[in-house]
């Protein structure tokens, strides 16, 4: 049954509209659809909706990420519109200027790895950028 159907994440947010404006202003997207409490983005890989929540994202891990053709500009211009990266030095996580190199991918993706960066949006999620590596 859910095979067919499409995935769609939903992001929590304390403040919809201080969200809408980091959403449009750091990473320059806009709704293209809202209700009361909730707002839906469309990007080339599907949707994703911030609504309206009392509750707080742990940010603890990542709860959305956008798969990228060229990580390295694409961090380039977030970080030119304010966007801050986290930097991780983990056991098998490190980080240079805000881009991890990560070993393996999926066979399906034909990568023989990922690079990986991180950031937090205003409401603490914590959202991916990933380019796999060929």
């Amino acid at each position: 049954m859910l095979k067919n159907g499409r995935t769609a994440t939903r992001l929590p947010a304390q403040d919809l509209e201080r969200a809408r404006r980091f959403y449009a202003e750091k990473l320059g997207v806009e709704p293209v659809d809202e209700r009361p409490g909730g707002l839906l983005y469309r990007s080339a890989g599907g949707d994703f909706a911030l609504f309206a929540s009392a509750g707080a994202s742990p940010g603890t891990f990542t709860q959305m990420g956008w798969e990228v053709d060229d990580i390295e500009a694409t961090v380039r211009e977030l970080k030119a519109r304010g966007v801050v990266f986290e930097e991780y030095d983990l056991p098998g996580l490190r980080t240079v200027d805000g881009i991890a190199d990560i070993e393996g991918n999926y066979p399906s993706k034909g990568a023989t790895g990922e690079r990986g960066a991180w950031f937090h949006d205003s409401e603490g999620n914590l959202i991916g950028v990933g380019q796999p590596v060929r």
